[in-house]
């Protein structure tokens, strides 16, 4: 009993070893190591796509929440204040917000239809777009001016917006093909390895297979992120151009029932 089980537990001790051998010689470390040329290339750019799509979502992602944060406060200012001096003045330090944007070039056309209505203002203050009502006031003349600048500066920020989304459809439409393609060139070798050898043991073929596949996981691996990144911003970029017409809209609403 004693000489039979010396045998067996030696078995049992190298079994584990044997498997974890086996198993680390076919890990995708491994894999990539010996990868061809082409292929380690080929997950070079995909890596980067990677990455850059990382980056460009992180850094989109802060600036969309700190825009929103920025917005709810410049709202609350806005709709609080009886004069839009008041609201000029908060503007600098709420300048990641779009709608400072629309309301710094629309009080700037306000203003400047104001000056031309009221000649006699000379080098004194600025109009106040919200005065009380009286007699003699200056009035626009041009409303539809105004929304032509609100429009032009809402369109500009919503460039803003948008900058460099555009690059996470790419790499989303583009990332699985260029790892079909290296998963393609990998079999290509694979099946000259055979023709080369005259063997079509599964041995030979599997680990060559097995690295040319490695290209279409970190194809997808690139692609699924970007296309999730993509869908969320471009959503995000929405919300704030529907804010932007409502306030245009609100804006102009102001104009008219005071200046016209």
């Amino acid at each position: 009993m004693r000489t039979l089980g010396s045998p067996l537990v030696a078995l049992l001790m190298q079994a584990p070893a044997g498997a974890l051998s086996e198993s680390s010689g076919t890990g995708i470390i491994n894999l990539i190591s010996r990868a061809t040329p082409v292929t380690i290339a080929i997950l070079a750019a995909l890596g980067l796509l990677s990455i850059w799509s990382w980056g460009i979502f992180l850094y989109k992602w802060w600036t969309f929440r700190r825009a929103a944060r920025h917005s709810a406060q410049f709202l609350e200012v806005f709709r609080r204040s009886n004069k839009f001096s008041e609201v000029q003045a908060v503007c600098r330090s709420l300048g990641d917000s779009p709608l400072v944007g629309l309301f710094q070039t629309g009080y700037a056309e306000l203003t400047a239809q104001l000056r031309q209505a009221a000649p006699d203002v000379g080098n004194g203050p600025a109009p106040n777009p919200r005065p009380a009502a009286v007699a003699g006031r200056p009035t626009l003349k041009s409303l539809a001016a105004v929304d032509r600048a609100l429009l032009r500066a809402s369109a500009v920020e919503v460039n803003k917006l948008e900058k460099h989304i555009s690059f996470l459809a790419t790499v989303a439409s583009m990332a699985p093909f260029v790892g079909l393609f290296g998963t393609v060139w990998g079999i290509m070798s694979a099946f000259e390895q055979i023709g080369v050898t005259g063997s079509t043991n599964l041995q030979a073929v599997g680990t060559p297979i097995a690295e040319a596949l490695v290209a279409t996981a970190a194809g997808l691996a690139a692609a699924i992120p970007a296309v999730l990144f993509y869908n969320y911003l471009t959503q995000r970029t929405k919300i704030f151009a529907s804010e932007m017409d409502d306030f245009s809209m609100e804006f102009l609403n102001i104009a008219e029932r005071n200046f016209t």
